[in-house]
C-alpha cells in the first residue's frame, strides 16, 4: 500500500521538473479545482492540490461548488459546505461548456489554464494535462501584483499577447481545517489549502503595457492572492502571478 502511493508522488515532481528552461523563464500554470465537502470522492483531489500548490511553477486554487449543499445521504443527512458559493458553480458551469461543449458538472473536477479539463482525484491524468499546457508557457504574459498593507495592491501586466482579456483578482485562504459533521465525509478532518473566497474584476488587458491600481485591497493573516489575465469568455489564462507582499 505505501510503495504504491509513493510511487505517483515521485511522479509529481519528475514530471512538473521534465521540459526545457529554468523554472524562472517559464511562466506558471494555473490549476482550479471544483470540489465540495460534501462529495466523498472529493478528499484525494484535494490532496493532490495540495501537493501542487507546492509548485512554483503552478498557481493552485481550490473553488467550491454549492450544487451538493442540499443533497441528503441517508442517516448522516446532508451538510451545507462551508466555503461553497454558487457563483463558483456558475464558473464551472462556463468552463464546461467551453471545454467539453455541455454544461453539466461533476466533482472533483481540474481545470488547467483555463482550457484543459481532468477528473481531479486521476493524479497521472492531471499532471498529463498540466504537462501539455506548459508546452507555451513562454508566451503568456508577465504579470505581477504587489500588495502594500497600506496602499494596496499594484498588478501589472506585459507581454506579447495581443488578445483582450479580463484581469481578476483572487482571494484565497492559505490553508484550514474543517471537521465533517454531516453528509457524505460525516466525521471526517478535512484539509483544504488555497480556498479561493473571493474573484473580483480589477481591469482589463487591452494588448499595451498595463498597471493597475487596487486602493482597497487587504490580506488577512492566513490568506494569499492571485491575478488571473483571461479571455473574456472564460477560455484560456494568458498570465497569472501569485501575491508578493510589500513593506514599503
Amino acid at each position: 500500500m505505501k510503495a504504491a502511493r509513493l510511487l505517483p508522488a515521485a511522479l509529481l515532481t519528475l514530471t512538473l521538473s521534465a521540459g526545457t528552461g529554468s523554472a524562472a523563464d517559464l511562466k506558471p500554470t494555473v490549476v482550479e479545482l471544483f470540489t465540495s465537502q460534501s462529495c466523498y470522492s472529493c478528499p484525494p483531489a484535494e490532496e493532490l492540490l495540495t501537493e501542487l500548490a507546492t509548485e512554483k511553477s503552478l498557481v493552485a486554487l481550490e473553488f467550491y461548488v454549492d450544487y451538493w449543499d442540499d443533497l441528503v445521504y441517508g442517516a448522516a443527512g446532508k451538510w451545507k459546505d462551508v466555503f461553497s458559493k454558487r457563483a463558483y458553480t456558475e464558473r464551472q458551469s462556463v468552463y464546461n461548456r467551453n471545454i467539453r461543449g455541455r454544461p453539466n458538472v461533476y466533482t472533483p473536477q481540474i481545470v488547467v489554464d483555463g482550457q484543459l479539463q481532468a477528473v481531479g482525484s486521476r493524479r497521472l491524468e492531471v499532471l498529463s494535462r498540466i504537462r501539455e499546457a506548459e508546452k507555451d508557457r513562454r508566451a503568456r504574459l508577465d504579470v505581477s501584483v504587489t500588495v502594500d498593507p497600506a496602499a494596496g495592491a499594484t498588478v501589472r501586466v506585459a507581454g506579447p499577447v495581443d488578445r483582450k482579456a479580463a484581469v481578476w483578482m483572487v482571494r484565497y485562504i492559505r490553508e484550514r481545517r474543517t471537521e465533517v459533521r454531516a453528509g457524505e465525509n460525516k466525521g471526517k478532518s478535512l484539509l483544504s489549502r488555497n480556498v479561493v473566497t473571493e474573484v473580483m474584476r480589477v481591469g482589463d488587458w487591452k494588448g499595451s503595457e498595463t498597471s493597475i491600481s487596487v486602493s482597497d485591497f487587504r490580506l488577512a493573516d492566513g490568506e494569499g492572492c492571485a491575478v488571473l489575465v483571461q479571455d473574456e469568455t472564460l477560455g484560456p489564462i494568458l498570465g497569472t502571478a501569485t501575491c508578493m507582499t510589500s513593506t514599503s
